[in-house]
């Protein structure tokens, strides 16, 4: 299985698009079913530490970064994604 973001095989886990400790929060039970809450990514690790990284508010992350798109584009995360995807290339062109 590939990672959904930089698209390696490494080991996975899965990210929740609106993190876990938001599912109580009455903003987002408002505004999203608990399907929708529960959804998420099959990222591998890195990607996954990186996404906490660069975006370590567990609100912002589940109210501006929700959609797989909108973690992609997030300035840091793009970043780090191409460079992961690169490094991945040049490791398994060898």
């Amino acid at each position: 299985m590939l990672c959904e973001l930089c698209e390696c095989e490494e080991e996975h886990n899965f990210h929740h698009l609106i993190p876990r400790k938001n599912h109580k929060n009455k903003w987002f039970q408002k505004r999203y079913t608990q399907v929708e809450m529960n959804v998420g990514l099959n990222v591998c690790r890195s990607c996954h530490k990186t996404i906490h990284l660069m975006v370590p508010c567990e609100k912002e992350l589940g109210r501006v970064y929700n959609t797989k798109e909108k973690l992609q584009v997030h300035p840091e995360i793009e970043k780090y994604l191409k460079w992961k995807k690169k490094r991945y290339n040049q490791k398994n062109t060898r």
